[in-house]
């Protein structure tokens, strides 16, 4: 019998192997939209979309001029061509040797003054009200290496974990650094076991394209952007998929072509599992995909064994609750809340990643009185953010059952790209009851009469209220008009919503 050699998996690919995982990644494209939606073991984890009008700024150059610096924010704002001026803070922006050691303490007002242009680059999209978060320590990816053109630092991707890796890595790029304009590296995940060639050819390109950034910075007149990151595309290429995705499917002939050349320049490893969808079903409908983007938009997520989650996203943070409704278990009630919490720790990351909820997030899970239980599933919660991509930060759970943590956001939630404000609500998510309204139109008719003197009043409303008035409440209304001595007319008008009402003096 032949005698074959051991193959050496990375770290990865042993989790795979243990976990029996299948990742995928769709791509869908229309001329309006692309969409792309990671998908492990048949379940959909995260989507990411761009759209035409709206493509992400994450990752863009721009020269920005200072049009408002705030001494007591210790920040600024800059003018750099889109709707609303992005924000820099004092913390990211490179300061020179010179003024790190200055006599008096290091300020906004030392570093930036208005009207001055400088080199900055997007780090978090703008969101709501608020403008694009700028830095001007600039960081330019390539598929193994990133780039840092104000920086010394060598280093490497914790997510690496083999020390003698790291090491090599490290060594590689030393070695290479004398033949460039200096500048620091970032060493990848993904560069796990590549070879001296592959760094080089990185450092080469990388080095390119800076030029090419500082070229257009100089001969730019008008234009403020002067690099624009990759498409979603070839982005999700360089950034999500790494090589132990098993298929990239692409609906779009244009778009599979385009990432096929990428791949073969950049990722050769990774082409031939790029495939082409030429089906007449939608790719996403085939995966469940469209399916699983509504069911993200609802605030009740269920569990399999009954019990369900309700995410309430706000402006300020978002909250999730763990209920363990129909689930009633098998022993007793401190065994049932702790599968129904342990349950939830895979569904709430999860969602986390699909609607890409970020900032302060505060999970309630149900109580439980065993300390050995409370442990069980902070360790089951920390294990399944492990798949994320997004740097996250938790804290024990509190006595009350409670887990705040935090999520990186440079992108806006799924939700806020798909949805907006009720335009009866006004995003507050309730309306107010017919009778409640019934009652303010009360009120609303003794202002009127008591301000103006008029015979009689029209009351404008919508169809269930002005129902409700002139069936429960007529008694009411006759009442009010003995009192008054003035005519109470109702008129419904089916375009006004249920708070809404007129009172009009005739």
């Amino acid at each position: 019998m032949a005698e074959y050699e051991p193959i050496e998996l990375t770290y990865n690919e042993k989790i795979k192997r243990i976990n029996n995982m299948s990742d995928e990644l769709l791509i869908n494209v229309t001329p309006q939209e692309t969409r792309v939606a990671t998908v492990e073991n048949g379940m959909l984890q995260e989507v990411v979309i761009e759209r035409a009008s709206k493509r992400g700024l994450v990752g863009n150059i721009y020269r920005g001029k200072v049009c408002r610096v705030l001494p007591g924010m210790q920040a600024a704002f800059l003018e750099i061509g889109l709707q609303r001026t992005a924000f820099l803070h004092l913390s990211d922006i490179v300061v020179s040797e010179e003024k790190k050691n200055p006599p008096q303490e290091l300020t906004i007002g030392n570093v930036l003054r208005d009207g001055q242009e400088i080199l900055v680059q997007v780090v978090k999209d703008p969101m709501g009200s608020k403008g694009a978060r700028l830095t001007t320590h600039i960081t330019i990816p390539a598929r193994y290496l990133v780039y840092m053109p104000n920086s010394s630092h060598i280093g490497v991707s914790q997510k690496l974990e083999d020390e003698e890796e790291r090491e090599r890595l490290k060594d590689l790029i030393k070695k290479r650094l004398p033949e460039f304009n200096g500048g620091g590296y970032i060493v990848r995940t993904v560069a796990e076991g590549i070879s001296e060639q592959a760094v080089h050819a990185d450092m080469i390109f990388l080095e390119k394209l800076w030029q090419s950034v500082q070229e257009n910075n100089k001969a730019i007149n008008s234009k403020k952007m002067v690099y624009e990151d990759l498409p979603l595309a070839m982005k999700v290429m360089r950034d999500i998929a790494d090589t132990d995705i098993d298929a990239i499917r692409i609906d779009s002939r244009e778009t599979f072509n385009k990432v096929i050349k990428f791949a073969n320049k950049f990722i050769p490893e990774l082409a031939p599992r790029i495939e082409y969808y030429p089906g007449e079903r939608p790719i996403f409908d085939l995966y469940g995909v469209e399916d699983e983007i509504q069911r993200a938009l609802q605030s009740k997520i269920k569990l399999k064994s009954g019990g369900y989650l309700i995410i309430d996203q706000t402006e300020a943070m978002t909250t999730v609750d763990i209920n363990t409704g129909g689930y009633v278990g098998n022993r007793n009630l401190e065994e049932t809340i702790f599968k129904t919490n342990l349950e939830a720790t895979q569904s709430i990351v999860r969602q986390l990643r699909l609607r890409n909820l970020g900032g302060i997030i505060i999970i309630d899970f149900i109580d439980m009185t065993d300390p050995e239980h409370r442990r069980q599933v902070l360790r089951a919660f920390e294990k399944a953010l492990e798949r994320d991509h997004a740097k996250t930060c938790i804290t024990e759970v509190s006595n009350l059952g409670l887990i705040e943590m935090t999520r990186k956001r440079t992108r806006e939630s799924l939700e806020h790209i798909l949805c907006e404000a009720c335009p009866v609500c006004n995003g507050k998510g309730t309306v107010k009851t017919v009778e409640t309204v019934a009652f303010e139109i009360f009120r609303e008719i003794i202002r009127e009469a008591r301000q103006f003197d008029t015979e009689k009043l029209l009351v404008l409303t919508s169809q269930k209220v002005g129902e409700y008035l002139m069936d429960e409440e007529s008694s009411s209304i006759a009442e009010l008009e003995e009192f008054m001595q003035r005519s109470i007319q109702l008129k419904i008008d089916n375009e006004y919503n249920q708070e809404q009402y007129d009172v009009v003096p005739m």
